[in-house]
This record gives C-alpha cells, sequence and structure tokens, in this order.
C-alpha cells in the first residue's frame, strides 16, 4: 500500500509539473507579439545615451504597426517556438515546484499563504525553471531582435529558424554558450515567480476574505491581474540584462563582446543609458505579462479544478 501512495504521489507531482508548462504554452500562442515587441524595445539605444540614437519604435503601438508594415504580420510571431520551450520548462518547474509544495502544506502557517514560504516555493521553481529554459531563451531572443535592415535594433544573428539556432550555437560556441545569460536568468525567475504567485495567492484570499468575488474562475481573473503587475515592476531590470546578454555579439574565444556577465552589464547600462534603462520596454513586459499572467494562472487553475474533479 506504501508504495501505491508513493508511486501515486510520484505521478501527481509529474501531474503538476506538466499542467504548469502546458499552461504556459497555452498563454504565450497570444501574447508572443508583444513579446517581440518588447525585445526590441529593450535592444533599442543599446549602451547610447538617450537622444544619441534612431527611434525605430515609439511605444508598443508604433512598433506593431512598424513591424507588421515592414516586415509582414508574420514577423509578429518570431521565435514563436522557442519561446514555446521556455515558457514550457520554465512553468514546468515554477508552478509545477510551487503547486507540489502548496499540495502539502509547505507554502502556508494555519491555513493561510505564507509571504515567506510562498516566496521560497515560488522562488525555486521559478530558479529552476529559468536555468532549465535559458537556451531556448537564447534563441527566442536572438530570432526576435533578427529584423529588416531598415528597423534592426541590437546585434543581428543570422539564425533560421530554432532549432538550427540551437545546433549553430552548440557548434560555435559549445555546451556553455547555450546558457549565455544565465547569470540574470536565475534572480529574473527567482524574483518574478515570488512576487507574481504571493501576490496572486494574497489577491484571491483577500477577495475571498472580503466576500468581493465568488466565482473562482473571476477569483483566478482578478488575482492574476494584480500578479501581472507586481510580477512585472520586479523582474524588468533583470529581463533587460537578460535580452542584453542573450543577443550580443561573441568573439573567436566565445566572449561576449559587450558584456562580461550580468554585473558589467548593470554597470555599463547604467553609465551609459541612465537607470531608466532598466526599465525600457516596461510597458511591454506589463501588455505581454498582464494578459500572460491571466491566462496561464487561470488555465492552471482550471486545470487544477478538473484534477481535483477527477480524483474525486
Amino acid at each position: 500500500m506504501a508504495e501505491k501512495n508513493q508511486a501515486g504521489g510520484v505521478v501527481r507531482d509529474v501531474t503538476d509539473l506538466l499542467m504548469g508548462g502546458t499552461s504556459a504554452m497555452f498563454a504565450t500562442v497570444f501574447t508572443n507579439p508583444i513579446e517581440v515587441v518588447k525585445t526590441r524595445l529593450q535592444l533599442q539605444g543599446e549602451l547610447a545615451s538617450k537622444g544619441k540614437h534612431a527611434v525605430f519604435y515609439k511605444n508598443v503601438p508604433h512598433a506593431l504597426y512598424v513591424i507588421a508594415r515592414t516586415e509582414g504580420a508574420v514577423a509578429l510571431q518570431s521565435g514563436l517556438p522557442a519561446m514555446l520551450g521556455f515558457q514550457f520548462f520554465l512553468n514546468t518547474f515554477r508552478l509545477g515546484v510551487y503547486r507540489i509544495s502548496e499540495r502539502r502544506g509547505l507554502t502556508t502557517v494555519e491555513g493561510r499563504t505564507s509571504l515567506v514560504r510562498g516566496a521560497v516555493a515560488a522562488g525555486v521553481g521559478g530558479a529552476l525553471g529559468s536555468i532549465a529554459g535559458t537556451p531556448f531563451f537564447l534563441v527566442k531572443t536572438r530570432l526576435q531582435a533578427q529584423a529588416a535592415g531598415a528597423i534592426a535594433v541590437g546585434h543581428q544573428h543570422t539564425h533560421s529558424g530554432t532549432w538550427n539556432a540551437l545546433s549553430d550555437i552548440f557548434r560555435k560556441e559549445g555546451f556553455k554558450g547555450l546558457f549565455r545569460g544565465v547569470g540574470p536568468q536565475i534572480p529574473r525567475g527567482a524574483v518574478g515567480s515570488s512576487s507574481q504567485m504571493v501576490s496572486f495567492a494574497y489577491a484571491k484570499e483577500w477577495l475571498r476574505d472580503k466576500d468581493l468575488c465568488r466565482s473562482p474562475l473571476l477569483l483566478s481573473f482578478m488575482g492574476a491581474n494584480l500578479g501581472g503587475i507586481v510580477m512585472t515592476l520586479c523582474l524588468n531590470p533583470f529581463d533587460v540584462m537578460a535580452t542584453r546578454l542573450s543577443n550580443q555579439p561573441v568573439d573567436s574565444q566565445n566572449r561576449g563582446k559587450l558584456y562580461r556577465g550580468m554585473a558589467d552589464c548593470f554597470i555599463k547600462m547604467l553609465k551609459s543609458e541612465g537607470a531608466s534603462a532598466f526599465y525600457k520596454g516596461v510597458g511591454a513586459n506589463y501588455l505581454r505579462l498582464g494578459p500572460h499572467t491571466v491566462l496561464l494562472l487561470v488555465c492552471w487553475d482550471q486545470l487544477k479544478t478538473l484534477e481535483d474533479y477527477l480524483r474525486s
């Protein structure tokens, strides 16, 4: 009987992991165009002071229009397979670890979400997921940065697709090259995940306590909106650095030509572009993370409800 329960536990843990990854892929299909815009806004004016660089993209609506007009609407889904891969690995661990911890009562104290416990569970899952997904983040960034010459920003790589990029990077830069930019990815995943998951849980508890919302679906929707706002503000600086490190050119020794690492990237951006550079693309980030968070967490909550129903 003990073996059966243990096997059942393992199966359920795997189910929890897969539900997180599946939910994220569903949300990504709808939000990838904003991710393309965000990537280009973060690369625009790289290491140039304000007013000293060309501005191809003024804001999110303008960037969507410019990309669609210059490269065609299909360009707004650039890097989609890589983005799906990144989101799957990120959220398989991020949501999966949180759900497994939640189900075992490790995120709560006396039946309520604990800020510290919830943040630790979400942070560990986010960090693990970010490490696992780094090769796909690297590829999606390079593919989304590739643009027509007239509106190109950042270094332009010449990958023809996700699998070509992965094999090309591995061949030229080795296994280590696939994890370029992993430095800021770890705090990006940990901070973003902790802020999102804890704010999501707290928002739902507060709405329930005040009897402001009874519908499970609406409760998930409202909680996810707050989670998207908090997550965007916390993670954007790390996201900008991860984008810059992932897209930079490398020399013959596979060393970055622009940045030696996360600390060097931080200092150079601060000196060249000012503190506001760390919030480049923050509007696009929220316009992606807001809907993405809603679609992701609402889908995730519904999958958990379905799983509980099937097990009852």
